[in-house]
């Protein structure tokens, strides 16, 4: 009987929790006695992850908000960093978080130490500088989105396309009468999903303009619509409940969940989804929606000299066209968001035009995510 296997794990937000922890149930198949630490959330703890330092530490958002904790996540990278070096993990996976895990994993890699990186960064919405930092850093990415594996093959980077754990996940149709059943909504009422995002800072740009946007269509268009919002966390429902008081918004019929995105899609007739994750579980429901997003002045500024693509949808990236419409930054405005989501809502030709398209992300990226992911893993290791 060897040592146990020691595999060292950053994941740095909601979203890699949940990446991470399919990972690690899976490698626990291959691997029964492997020992799991680094930073991670509640569902990597769950699957028996020690985390050192809880995840909530890096999940910051934009280059603004980065700026005001530098000093703090810098600590703990050091920390981080000079811990890994001395217990040499056999192998370290960064899952997302590029900005905090890239550095760590140059210095990891340098120093002998297999290095793994989970989630491509965008390099596809990039100018193609970060590639070459990223060949520094790894020793393989496991990359989620099929355009990802040319772009490494071509830097002789190696990469595995492992797709995504969502469309193992969500089923390949939903049923919108059962999931409004199950949520004891109308059947033939207009119901709008509303998912302002996942993170304090983004209900900071977003929460009023949601709330608004419902209050234009209830009052302008459709005086039966209901509109659900599933919030992530205490706080982010804290700050919904907020901006529907600094709006006075108390008589819209908000139907606010605790989680359940999966279900607000699916019991929507169209969904208004800030930039995301979410966009991709919409997509993956095939459902119509409106993707927005606000960031701070700055911030977009950065993003807009950087990016090359015409779109910030992961739905509309992966299908090369503009199979929904985005509205962001000063386009965003709740008349604006208000006539294309009420627009949507009236187009059921359009719906079905949608729904084919996002059949086919859906039929690409359904590869049993984290076994093969697990098998890179290990084929790594040996």
């Amino acid at each position: 009987m060897g040592k146990a296997v020691r595999i060292a794990v950053v994941a740095g937000e909601a979203s890699g929790d949940l990446l991470a922890s399919h990972l690690i149930a899976a490698l626990k198949q291959h691997l029964p006695d492997a020992v799991f630490y680094g930073i991670g959330g509640p569902k990597m703890q769950a699957q028996g992850f020690d985390a050192w330092w809880p995840m909530d530490k890096l999940s910051v958002m934009g280059y603004w908000d980065a700026l005001k904790h530098y000093r703090e996540i810098a600590g703990i990278r050091r920390q981080l960093k000079k811990r890994l070096l001395e217990l040499r993990p056999d192998v370290f996976i960064g899952v997302d978080a590029p900005d905090f895990n890239l550095g760590l994993e140059t210095d990891l890699k340098a120093a002998g130490v297999p290095t793994i990186h989970y989630v491509s960064p965008s390099i596809w919405a990039w100018r193609g500088g970060r590639i070459k930092k990223i060949a520094r850093a790894v020793n393989r990415v496991l990359a989620l989105f099929p355009m990802e594996p040319p772009l490494y093959e071509k830097e002789r980077i190696p990469v595995t396309y492992v797709g995504h754990p969502l469309a193992d996940i969500i089923p390949l149709e939903t049923s919108k009468v059962a999931v409004r059943e199950k949520l004891s909504l109308p059947r033939d009422y207009p119901v709008f999903g509303m998912l302002p995002g996942s993170r304090r800072g983004e209900l900071e740009m977003m929460a009023d303009t949601f709330v608004q946007t419902a209050r234009i269509i209830r009052e302008r268009h459709l005086p039966h619509a209901i509109f659900v919002v599933p919030l992530a966390t205490r706080e982010t429902r804290l700050q919904f409940e907020a901006a529907i008081y600094r709006q006075q918004a108390g008589d819209v019929p908000f139907r606010l969940l605790f989680g359940h995105a999966q279900d607000a899609l699916g019991a929507a007739d169209v969904s208004l989804v800030a930039s995301g994750t979410a966009t991709l579980e919409a997509a993956l429901i095939k459902r119509p929606m409106v993707i927005t997003y606000k960031i701070a002045r700055f911030s977009y500024w950065l993003m807009k000299r950087m990016a090359y693509l015409p779109y910030v949808g992961l739905p509309n990236v992966l299908a090369g066209r503009f199979v929904v419409p985005e509205i962001i930054q000063d386009e965003a405005t709740p008349e604006n968001l208000a006539e294309a989501l009420v627009k949507l809502y009236g187009d059921k030709e359009n719906a079905e035009a949608v729904e084919e398209a996002f059949t086919d992300i859906h039929l690409q990226l359904r590869q049993n995510t984290a076994d093969k992911a697990a098998r890179a893993v290990v084929a790594c290791l040996n």
